[in-house]
């Protein structure tokens, strides 16, 4: 079973693709992967598989 979590990054004008960068590596370490990233960075879906 999947489980789902969307994000809407909060990252700001400085540094902002360094932000987003870090944001997705925090979220893969934790188990999760990128399946949507929305126009404009506006939100992110990531997927992780439950039962883990």
């Amino acid at each position: 079973m999947k489980e789902y979590k969307v994000v809407q990054p909060k990252l700001g004008f400085r540094n902002r693709f360094q932000q987003f960068e870090d944001l997705l590596n925090q979220y893969a370490r934790e188990g999760w992967q990128v399946i949507q990233i929305g126009q404009g960075w506006a939100s992110v879906v990531f997927e992780r598989d439950k039962n883990r």
